[in-house]
C-alpha cells in the first residue's frame, strides 16, 4: 500500500455528481491528509502496519526540532482518500498505466480496513467516497509532504 501524506492546516474532499455539482463528504482543520492507495498484492496487514505509521507519524510541531509529535499526540484529524493513481506507472511514455493498481474488490475493503483501523487507533477521521469522482482542496502546511509504503510496494 502507499500513502501520499501531507501536514495540512485544512482539507476537504467533495464528490462531483455527473451533472458537476459536488458536495462535501469530509473536512478537516489541521492535521494530516492521506491519500491512499493499494495494489494487487497487499493484504490487511499492511492496511493495519500503514494505518499504525500514519497515526504515529512524527510530523506536527512541538519540541525543540519543530516536528515531535504525531497526530496520536495531539487533538489534529485525518482526512483519507482513495488514489489509485498512486500506482500509476510512466515508465513507458507519457500515458500511465494502471496495472498496477489494485481492482476494485479488493481495494476498497483494503481501504475501509484502513480508515476501520485508524479510527481504532482513536484517530478522529473523515473521509472521501472510495470510487467517486472527487476533488481535494488543502493547504498544505509546511509544507510537509511524505510517500509511506507498506508490503510489496515497499522499496528497500
Amino acid at each position: 500500500m502507499r500513502a501520499l501524506v501531507q501536514r495540512v492546516r485544512r482539507a476537504s474532499v467533495r464528490v462531483v455528481s455527473a451533472d458537476g455539482s459536488a458536495e462535501t463528504v469530509g473536512e478537516i482543520s489541521e492535521g494530516l491528509c492521506v491519500l491512499v492507495g493499494m495494489t494487487h498484492t497487499d493484504r490487511e496487514e499492511d492496511a493495519k502496519r500503514l494505518a499504525d505509521k500514519v497515526w504515529n507519524l512524527r510530523v506536527m510541531p512541538g519540541g525543540d526540532r519543530g516536528m515531535e509529535l504525531a497526530v496520536a499526540d495531539t487533538t489534529r484529524e485525518i482526512l483519507v482518500v482513495s488514489q489509485f493513481t498512486l500506482y500509476g506507472d510512466t515508465s513507458r511514455g507519457r500515458r500511465p498505466s494502471w496495472v498496477a493498481a489494485a481492482p476494485p474488490e479488493i481495494a476498497e475493503p483494503l481501504y475501509e480496513c484502513f480508515v476501520a483501523e485508524l479510527r481504532a487507533l482513536g484517530a478522529h477521521v473523515q473521509c472521501g467516497v472510495f470510487g467517486a469522482s472527487m476533488e481535494v482542496e488543502l493547504v498544505n502546511w509546511g509544507p510537509v509532504t511524505l510517500m509511506l509504503e507498506t508490503g510489496s510496494s515497499k522499496r528497500g
